[in-house]
């Protein structure tokens, strides 16, 4: 971590997600996950008390006292101040407040009522949706689909909650003849295939909040034997991001502690249909039609 000798602190929230992601060597991996719930949600770091927010984000109480201070401010009520501005002059709304406005995360008050569940989680859908619509063009998918491309085998790695959009992922790649293997072991089985992953390999990391810890050693292995990373995430403070060739963030829905994939999919999708559209422009004959994935 940097020792910095005078800080400026940020004039706005603005400036703030800007420092967290310009300047990631000043924080460390605690600060970093405790600056993405921060970026994530404002309003409740505006409104909460201190210990809300650290049993909120699973992270100590001192990690946002510490991210305070590295950003320049006394301390967290400092900063606390800086998002009780009204958000909306300065800042684009986050996913989770757009969530919020279109009642993705209403108060259900008969939760035996399977219909209202649906209508919720279908708005929550749209409203992420909507969002990634907003945004897809700052995303680096272009960039990611030449890796594809280039690369002799891709990896790819994701548990848990990420482990069926890593299945279609590495199952699509295989079926429009780019050649993958999915890293479906835990512990040594998923070292030992990051391991091996030759230099002109490729590494497709998926891992959202709290990240599977194979999926970090995986993407630690690769980054040590410098093999190229696309990280598909939550943004530029995960610990996958860190050393990635290409960040692709997505913010899904969350309802009810339930996280949606919809927009994991559809980017996930839209990676795919780039590497077969391309590959029909490089070659003639390719048939997107028989790929069926």
């Amino acid at each position: 971590m940097k020792v910095v000798d005078s800080i400026d602190k940020p004039a706005d929230i603005v400036e703030f997600r800007t420092i967290l992601f310009s300047d990631r060597d000043r924080f460390t991996r605690r600060m970093l996950a405790a600056g993405s719930f921060v970026i994530d949600n404002p309003h409740e770091v505006a409104l909460s008390p201190i210990s809300a927010l650290a049993e909120r984000s699973g992270l100590p109480a001192t990690n946002f006292v510490r991210l305070a201070q590295a950003m320049g401010f006394s301390g967290f009520s400092e900063m606390q101040r800086l998002f009780r501005d009204p958000l909306h002059r300065s800042f684009h709304p986050t996913l989770e407040e757009r969530i919020r406005h279109s009642q993705g995360e209403q108060v259900i008050s008969d939760p035996n009522d399977i219909s209202a569940l649906g209508r919720s989680l279908a708005q929550a859908n749209i409203a992420s949706l909507n969002h990634l619509s907003d945004r897809i063009a700052s995303l680096p998918l272009e960039a990611a689909v030449d890796r594809i491309l280039d690369a002799r085998v891709v990896y790819v790695v994701g548990v848990d909650r990420s482990f069926a959009p890593a299945a279609y992922l590495s199952y699509a790649l295989n079926r429009a003849g780019v050649q993958s293997v999915q890293i479906t072991g835990s512990g040594s089985a998923a070292r030992d295939h990051a391991a091996v992953m030759a230099p002109d390999d490729l590494l497709v990391a998926i891992s959202f909040p709290p990240y599977a810890q194979d999926t970090i050693t995986a993407c630690g292995l690769a980054r040590r034997n410098d093999r190229p990373i696309i990280a598909i995430t939550d943004g530029n403070v995960s610990p996958i991001a860190d050393g990635a060739l290409e960040v692709i963030a997505v913010e899904d829905a969350e309802l009810h502690g339930f996280r949606a994939l919809t927009v994991l999919m559809t980017v996930v999708q839209t990676l795919m249909m780039g590497v077969a559209y391309r590959k029909r422009q490089a070659h003639g004959g390719f048939n997107i039609d028989e790929i069926n994935a």
